[in-house]
């Protein structure tokens, strides 16, 4: 993997919450431009490596490097200002705003101006525009004077996409983008996702638990056990490790043992770390 392609980095990540090891020294590299998954069975250390990155948790021991700058110790709201952006499980908008206010703050407090209730015209202006922008690219254009909290469960993770993009975020880290979703909901969030990946050359990194959706969308993938990395390739290359399938099927995983004979090619080396 090439260095200068390099946009997000962990190096020897450790978290402990008093004697239990949840990330145990982690070494992980992001490329830019990728669209990067962390899976793993439940209590494996997914969520708090994601933590780690983001900023919401502060390591034990190790460094979070982001185009080559050491942002450990940045917290998450400063992270914004860098060009990271990140959603959450839990839906995070205002509902009683409308949908192009929501986005048109994000705009607005990018640009400094977030407490200026008396501005240039021209420049508020401009905020609606960046917003609408945002709000095109995630298929929302139509439900600008929406109120936000009530679109379906889906249209307001495209809404948090939207929010993000307004914030001119190159990194987008994404948290369980798909939970709480109907299942026929999530092919158009996975589409939108990819389309702003690929259209905007943007870096996206998930945790995700849908296997359908893990194995069709992303460049690479690092498979989580124990706190650790157990696994680091490509859709392709993760389907085939025996290795990775035993811990998912040592979990009871439910859906990964037909999603991985579905994806598993004939032959080939397996990509352990």
């Amino acid at each position: 993997m090439s260095q200068e392609r390099i946009i997000l980095e962990g190096r020897g990540l450790r978290k402990e919450f008093g004697g239990l090891v949840a990330v145990s020294d982690v070494d992980l590299r992001v490329r830019g431009g990728d669209l990067h998954a962390i899976i793993g069975p439940n209590g494996a250390g997914k969520t708090t490596l994601f933590n780690l990155l983001t900023g919401t948790l502060r390591p034990t021991r190790g460094t979070v490097v982001f185009k080559g700058q050491d942002i450990t110790s940045v917290p998450l709201h400063r992270r914004v200002h860098l060009g990271i952006g990140r959603s959450f499980q839990i839906t995070n908008i205002f509902p009683n705003l409308t949908v192009l206010e929501n986005v048109r703050l994000a705009a607005q407090a990018l640009g400094h101006d977030s407490f200026k209730f008396w501005m240039n015209f021209r420049r508020y202006r401009r905020y609606i525009a960046t917003a609408m922008d945002a709000l095109a690219e995630v298929g929302l254009a139509n439900k600008a004077a929406t109120l936000a909290g009530t679109l379906p469960h889906g249209d307001q993770r495209k809404l948090e996409l939207a929010i993000l993009l307004a914030s001119d975020t190159e990194l987008l880290l994404l948290d369980e983008p798909t939970a709480g979703m109907a299942t026929e909901q999530v092919p158009a969030l996975m589409e939108t996702i990819q389309r702003i990946q690929r259209g905007t050359h943007k870096t996206i990194m998930l945790v995700e638990h849908n296997m359908n959706v893990v194995m069709n969308v992303s460049d690479r993938i690092t498979v989580m056990h124990q706190g650790a990395v157990l696994a680091e390739g490509t859709p392709a290359e993760i389907a085939r490790n025996e290795t990775v399938q035993g811990a998912y099927l040592g979990e009871l995983y439910g859906d990964f043992a037909s999603v991985m004979k579905d994806s598993a090619p004939h032959g080939g080396q397996e990509s352990v770390q």
